[in-house]
């Protein structure tokens, strides 16, 4: 790859592309989606909240004024409206090139989904296991289709994970469980890389994360955390940059399946996106094995791959 420092005006024309974009009403979501807009890809806001997700949309025409952009009902944290969401954008469209998994929950208290699933885990990686395997029919045919799923370099922190007690139920620590639900999005991502490689399918998988973005994601940060975040609020990116791994990911004509983009800078903290490393854990092919086993079995999705 070129060393020059990557940006938005290297994302080619998407006239003719359907982008599918969660969490898109706010911060990396909506200037993920922003983006795909103005480069003419046809955008959908998949959003908990219709207002916001409306706000959102109202936004994005305000700058781009021929924006191709709806707003489609999902909750990630129900099985039901998930399914839904699917039945929904089968109707809309043939066809699916872009499936950007980024919505997520960080740091919340001890809370389930609908479906009794532990909140982060259930929103950020449970969630997006089903519409990936809901929606994927409408990929596998697409040349140059490709999933990207947002992840966090808190996947390297308090990220144990046990197979047997996936909610971390027994002694519940939000910092952990947000950890775990990161490092399930790298383990999601590579299983199904290898999956789709292996059925020789159009299809892509991969992975970014934003690095130190200041985004409303850190408003469950416990009272103890607060005053570092105080700290290092002036040295976070903005939403934007932030979501120029995940923007790199979905339209870098040299991008290959199982990539995984981040910022450059120290710490991967902040900085132009460029390829970068998730931690051993992330790579266990057994661990990604048994976590796609016990997630197809809790939302009883199962893959076309």
């Amino acid at each position: 790859m070129s060393d020059t420092k990557w940006t938005t005006d290297d994302i080619a024309d998407l006239t003719g592309r359907v982008a599918v974009v969660t969490g898109a009403n706010t911060g990396l979501g909506l200037e993920t989606a922003r983006e795909l807009a103005a480069k003419n890809a046809t955008v959908v806001l998949a959003v908990r909240d219709l207002g916001k997700g409306e706000s959102a949309r109202a936004d994005i025409a305000a700058g781009v004024p021929d924006a191709d952009v709806s707003v489609q009902a999902l909750d990630l944290a129900s099985l039901g409206s998930i399914r839904s969401a699917s039945v929904d954008l089968h109707e809309r469209f043939d066809a699916i090139d872009l499936l950007v998994n980024n919505a997520g929950v960080m740091f919340t208290p001890k809370s389930t989904t609908a479906d009794g699933f532990e909140l982060q885990l259930g929103v950020n990686h449970l969630g997006h296991f089903a519409l990936t395997g809901l929606l994927l029919d409408l990929m596998l045919d697409v040349e140059g289709s490709r999933i990207v799923t947002v992840s966090s370099n808190a996947h390297k922190f308090k990220s144990t994970f046990d197979l047997t007690d996936l909610a971390g139920t027994d002694e519940y620590n939000r910092t952990a469980a947000y950890g775990r639900s990161k490092v399930a999005n790298l383990l999601f991502t590579y299983e199904l890389q290898r999956r789709l490689a292996a059925a020789d399918a159009r299809t892509i998988a991969l992975a970014a994360h934003p690095g130190g973005s200041n985004t409303e994601l850190g408003r469950n940060v416990p009272a103890a955390m607060r005053a570092v975040g105080l700290v290092f609020r002036p040295f976070m990116q903005s939403a934007a940059m932030g979501a120029l791994p995940t923007l790199r990911a979905a339209t870098d004509p040299e991008a290959t399946g199982g990539q995984y983009y981040g910022p450059d800078g120290f710490g991967e903290f902040r900085g132009s996106p460029v390829l970068v490393e998730s931690n051993d854990r992330s790579h266990d092919t057994e661990l990604q094995q048994g976590l796609w086993a016990a997630s197809e079995n809790l939302t009883g999705v199962t893959f076309p791959v």
